[in-house]
């Protein structure tokens, strides 16, 4: 297995990223079960400030692990400040996971519950992507992609969970400080199908769909997982 070629699948997925990535095996990993009864409120986390400018999205693309959209992070166009943050975060690209199953398929898992995220209504941004997903089927392809606005895939409660952590996809390094909200969002089963007819696989060779694209929760080894509501 070559760095270039880690995945989800039996042979490369995420028991098997040690192997080249040894952080995989850190003390500081993600994703975690958040145990809400372990969690500690922390009155000086304050609220999130959050502004994104829908122009700033420029490109989605395949990657073979997940689509992204790749947003311009030249100026302080979608920024997040506040929480429990120093400073301002360009928003630079997001990325989706999911279950090859409806029951499950987020990373992080709240007192034993999987998201897939939660199935309900169809989110209109979402929309927006699932119609252009087609366009991007093989790994590697990409297309323009603009006029999105990224709030609309957050709930109305900025409630959140912090915790410091790592990517969730090799190199996993562990530099991140997570920021869970409480409140989960609506996502159709028709638009989980959609993720799912995309394909790891690059064009001219054997399909292969992209089920599933979630690492199962690491060990919390000591961290505290703090919140910012009682």
């Amino acid at each position: 297995m070559s760095r270039l070629s880690w995945g989800y699948a039996e042979h490369n997925g995420p028991v098997h990223w040690n192997q080249l990535f040894p952080i995989a095996d850190g003390d500081q990993q993600s994703p975690i079960e958040i145990k809400t009864k372990e969690a500690k409120f922390d009155s000086s986390l304050r609220p999130l400030s959050i502004t994104y400018d829908s122009s700033s999205a420029k490109i989605i693309s395949n990657s073979g692990h997940s689509f992204s959209v790749d947003f311009d992070d030249t100026e302080d166009k979608s920024v997040l400040r506040g929480g429990p943050l120093t400073g301002r975060y360009r928003l630079r690209q997001f990325h989706l996971h999911w279950g090859s199953t409806d029951d499950h398929g987020s990373e992080h898992v709240v007192d034993g519950v999987r998201y897939a995220a939660e199935i309900g209504e169809c989110n209109p941004q979402l929309k927006k992507i699932t119609d252009i997903l087609d366009s991007i089927k093989e790994k590697g392809k990409q297309t323009r992609f603009t006029n999105f606005d990224p709030l609309w895939l957050l709930p109305p409660s900025w409630d959140y969970w912090t915790y410091p952590g790592s990517l969730t996809v090799p190199p996993l390094l562990e530099s991140v400080t997570w920021i869970i909200l409480k409140q989960p969002i609506s996502v159709s089963s028709q638009q989980l199908a959609a993720f799912r007819r995309l394909l790891c696989t690059p064009e001219g060779h054997a399909a292969a769909f992209l089920l599933s694209n979630h690492r199962p929760p690491q060990p919390l080894k000591g961290r505290q997982v703090r919140a910012s509501f009682h």
